[in-house]
């Protein structure tokens, strides 16, 4: 908590400096952010009736040598378990006190999940930060406009674009270490490649990438003597387009992803955790083809993609999975004017999971949604949509998000709130699985209530605050003999604080502060307290320095050798970034990271091994 202190010391002492300074054309262009995601228009943040999260191109860019999942897990509301653990640790998505099951992510706009993983998640550790242009996450029910699953967060994943010359590369390459608390040998065991070629030939455009990474050294399990369990993983990526007229385009694309780990268990005859051989192979095959046609004041849009998945655990409770699914997103989006956008739309999935036998099921989903922004400030964003679920039936979903935003000095204050429903069903593994399925499982309804400000200036401040309380009907949780509806609903409320702070010229200060609490039903590795800071300075063109910290609060885990619940102590970290361009053209650039600069020792997941302090190296070349 010192540490956390003096970086807010730090970080205010800053900001009194800059109240005189001047605004430039980037704080402009913050204030007048068109955000996508919640709506599925390109709409001003002002418009917006949620916090959405954007993650740009320069922040991910400032944050080279980390993965994804631990870029995501600075943001407001996240705590994704596991990002600070043994490179192959199984991840968490603890958003606003909920799970994996209740978190969507869309690649290009396409629905990706597992139907063969226990709660239907995307594995976050299949992909390569480096092939990404932008991130935007809505936190909050979104099941009108994306169905299943998004409860409590969106997260949508857009893929590097082309270059409009013919031909352009990119090549990165990260060195680094990758050590506990205790020891401190700095050796390079940490490896990230990329290499990425793209461009635009007349109406015909291309993207193609291969990255790797490699990293060994830490073991799973924390035990004295323990072996190292290494990860790798290899992505490869192929995006094709072609404009084939002012009106109708094609994109097709294909991703290979893939990584092999080592993983530690609970080996017979104690089944304790414990230091073991085991390991973990996961790899996904993708294809998909987005068309796309324009016309007078609209466009329709189909979204397509095939996925076949390949899973295989090796130990004294090892599985062989194999699935596939296929997911159809058909729309028409039409602007009537300037104040009233709306979309209609019909969401297809058919989803296989080879377990003793092939188990499948199928949705069927119409839905629509209007935005009203109103001359007078008032924005209502309203729909519905009809689950059409194989096993389960009919379920309506529906959403209301309204919002009202006045200008003040030269920006805006906005007040918005949301009621929206979610439906959730179980999943081919908790219904007909390996470990305690059960398919008389009913499904999860969830309904979300949010209220919030937000304040926002050209001069470079902006500030919001949401309140949100999420019940929840008929949970899946794992009882004494599988999985089960949990017999009393739950409840998790909890305030988001985010601000964002550019008065000083080439200074950006932005932090955030997450306050979750269970009012009913119970949570593992949940904290309560949660913040994060970010201090980055551009020195000149060249040269961006930033200081990161974190600060996680108490939580309680289970002990597994026990099966009794234990408190973790809090902790905080700081990471450190520079990065300076060696060229007056700015193709070359080399940069190191410090993650956990003061080497905390601290326990994220009990019995699991934590990173100490690491340091890396890189490079990425652009032509």
């Amino acid at each position: 908590m010192k540490k956390l202190k003096w970086l807010g010391m730090l970080s205010f002492g800053m900001l009194s400096v800059g109240f005189a300074q001047t605004q430039d054309s980037t704080k402009v262009e913050k204030l007048e952010e068109v955000v996508i995601t919640d709506t599925r228009f390109a709409i001003k943040r002002e418009n917006s009736g949620k916090t959405v999260v954007k993650i740009t191109r320069k922040e991910i860019e400032n944050n080279q040598g980390r993965t994804l999942a631990q870029l995501i897990n600075s943001k407001s509301g996240f705590e994704i378990n596991g990002t600070r653990s043994v490179a192959g640790q199984n991840l968490g998505y603890f958003v606003r006190g909920g799970n994996n099951r209740q978190v969507l992510v869309l690649i290009d706009g396409i629905q990706v999940n597992d139907p063969s993983l226990v709660n239907n998640e995307f594995d976050l550790r299949l992909l390569d930060l480096n092939t990404i242009e932008t991130i935007e996450i809505v936190k909050g029910a979104s099941s009108t406009l994306y169905g299943n699953s998004a409860a409590t967060a969106v997260i949508n994943i857009t893929t590097k674009k082309s270059s409009r010359k013919a031909i352009s590369a990119s090549f990165l390459s990260v060195v680094g270490t990758n050590q506990s608390q205790d020891i401190n040998d700095y050796r390079a065991e940490r490896f990230t490649n990329n290499v990425t070629v793209n461009g635009t030939l007349n109406d015909f455009n291309y993207v193609a990438s291969f990255g790797n990474q490699f990293a060994e050294g830490l073991s799973a399990a924390e035990s004295p003597n323990s072996e190292a369990d290494p990860f790798s993983r290899y992505n490869v990526n192929l995006k094709l387009g072609y404009q084939f007229s002012d009106k109708f385009s094609l994109t097709a694309f294909g991703s290979i992803d893939r990584f092999k780990t080592d993983i530690d268990g609970f080996p017979p005859p104690n089944f304790t955790f414990a230091d073991t051989n085991d390991e973990f192979l996961s790899k996904q095959k993708r294809v998909g083809i987005a068309p796309k046609f324009l016309y007078k004041n609209g466009s329709i849009q189909i979204n397509a993609a095939y996925t076949d998945i390949e899973r295989e655990t090796i130990s004294a409770f090892g599985s062989v999975n194999e699935a596939e699914s296929f997911v159809l997103d058909a729309f028409n989006k039409y602007t009537f004017n300037d104040n009233i956008f709306t979309i209609v739309g019909l969401n297809y999935g058919n989803y296989k999971s080879f377990f003793t036998a092939e188990e499948s099921f199928t949705t069927t989903d119409p839905y629509a949604n209007i935005v009203f922004v109103t001359d007078l400030g008032l924005t209502v964003n309203v729909g519905g949509r009809l689950n059409n679920h194989s096993e389960y039936g009919s379920q309506f979903v529906y959403n209301l998000n309204p919002s009202y935003k006045i200008d003040v000095n030269e920006g805006y204050a906005k007040v918005f709130g949301s009621y929206a429903t979610s439906f959730i069903a179980p999943n081919l593994s908790q219904l007909f699985g390996f470990f305690g399925p059960n398919p008389n499982l009913e499904p999860e309804e969830n309904l979300t209530i949010e209220g919030g400000l937000e304040y926002n200036t050209k001069n470079g401040f902006r500030i919001s605050g949401v309140y949100f309380n999420r019940d929840e009907d008929n949970t899946i949780i794992f009882g004494a003999v599988g999985y089960e509806n949990a017999a009393t609903d739950a409840t998790v409320q909890g305030f988001e604080l985010e601000t964002e702070i550019d008065l000083v010229k080439d200074l950006s200060i932005s932090a955030n502060y997450t306050f979750t609490e269970l009012k009913e039903g119970s949570r593992i590795r949940l904290p309560k307290h949660r913040a994060n800071a970010s201090l980055g300075y551009d020195f000149s063109k060249r040269t961006f320095a930033s200081l990161d910290a974190q600060y996680v609060g108490k939580r309680m885990d289970t002990d597994f050798a026990t099966f009794t619940n234990v408190d973790l102590e809090a902790y905080s970290i700081i990471n450190l970034y520079f990065s300076h361009k060696l060229l007056e053209n700015n193709k070359l650039k080399i940069f190191a990271t410090v993650n956990n600069l003061f080497n905390e020792d601290y326990a994220e997941i009990l019995g699991f091994t934590t990173q100490g302090r690491n340091v890396s190296l890189g490079f990425n070349l652009k032509f």
